[in-house]
């Protein structure tokens, strides 16, 4: 199978022909229809995330269920699923007392050596590595996609959809009528922004840098705009709000920005840390404020309940009432990987999705 290989950092993906092997007992091998271009992926492509190579990344994604193990039980061939990144065992601590994105036995859950370059095992990003026409995961990373999603919608609920509304919902939880401000207005900060419409927040203020990312702010339900490059953005939300918002998402992984959105928040508010700030930078906050319980929390995966978060996220989109075909902003096919990427860099897309139908 064709597979975009990851040789390096900051060296362009190679597509390959590898080898996958048929799936043991609680696995599933899905044929691939669709793949996020997500920036989680570039954070280890530009090393600010480590991760051994060779290696297939991609971890957003949709398919159709090719073969199962002999012990599998929640789906057959046929079948067409979103894969979820995180794998969850459903026994540990974590996992029963309903924070199954934090299982510790997730490793124990993946695979080592089971797909191959040249003879050669490699690493399977995610359990997953969605960058490749055929996945081989566990059956507990499959959830059913309903008749009447397509698969390029489906592939977005694997990760930026679940990240960005979850983030919301599930993290933080914002009652109805809180402020709130986002900061980065990418494929999961246009998430955070509808999923706080969703949750009925009052005022839904988008901060960014580039103009068409805070037009599209605007459709997914922003009602103010930031532009950053026009003066203080922590000054400009404070005087949108009169000092501050109940919660401030972070969505684009830097340090800097994770402390702006601390400054945000007002006395009792929360910062809620979505992206994924590298793994050597530091966020540093005025010690002082917690006097006036404002609190900095990180929010992993959107806190997801895959198999019952993903499937009421689908019929949301169903009813017209979450948008995810507007998220697309362009569709790539495999081959044409590293520039889809280039785009993502350059800030010319909500999302990207490649396309192996």
């Amino acid at each position: 199978m064709k597979a975009a290989v990851m040789y390096g950092v900051n060296q362009p993906l190679v597509i390959e022909d590898i080898d996958v092997d048929d799936p043991q007992a609680n696995e599933v091998l899905v044929k691939t229809s669709a793949s996020g271009v997500c920036h989680s992926d570039l954070h280890f492509m530009e090393g600010s995330y480590p991760y051994p190579v060779p290696c297939v990344l991609g971890h957003e994604s949709a398919g159709v269920v090719e073969k199962v193990g002999s012990a599998v039980s929640k789906v057959k061939p046929g079948d067409r699923v979103v894969v979820a990144f995180v794998t969850s065992c459903g026994a540990c601590d974590n996992c029963v007392v309903g924070k199954p994105y934090l299982c510790n036995n997730q490793q124990s859950l993946g695979r080592v050596g089971r797909i191959k370059l040249k003879g050669q095992p490699i690493f399977q990003f995610a359990n997953m590595s969605a960058f490749a026409e055929y996945q081989l995961v566990h059956e507990n990373a499959c959830v059913k996609v309903p008749d009447g999603v397509p698969m390029e919608a489906a592939c977005l609920v694997g990760c930026s959809v679940m990240t960005g509304v979850g983030a919301v919902t599930n993290t933080a939880r914002i009652p109805v009528g809180s402020t709130v401000a986002v900061v980065g207005a990418g494929g999961v900060g246009l998430n955070i922004i509808q999923g706080a419409k969703l949750a009925g927040a009052s005022k839904i203020i988008a901060v960014d840098l580039l103009e068409n990312k805070l037009a599209a702010a605007r459709e997914f339900g922003a009602t103010d705009i930031v532009d950053g490059s026009k003066g203080d953005a922590v000054a400009q939300v404070q005087a949108l709000t009169g000092g501050g918002v109940d919660f401030a998402f972070e969505a684009i992984g830097l340090a800097k920005t994770a402390e702006q959105c601390f400054a945000m928040a007002k006395r009792g508010g929360r910062a809620v840390v979505v992206g994924m700030i590298p793994v050597t930078a530091m966020v540093s906050v005025p010690g002082a404020q917690f006097l006036g319980e404002k609190g900095i929390i990180g929010s992993f995966y959107g806190s997801t309940r895959q198999t019952f978060d993903m499937p009421w996220l689908m019929e949301l989109y169903r009813q017209k009432r979450l948008k995810i075909d507007e998220l697309i902003s362009r569709r790539y096919k495999l081959g044409q990987i590293n520039e889809a990427y280039a785009a993502l860099k350059n800030g010319e897309v909500n999302r990207s999705v490649i396309s192996f139908e």
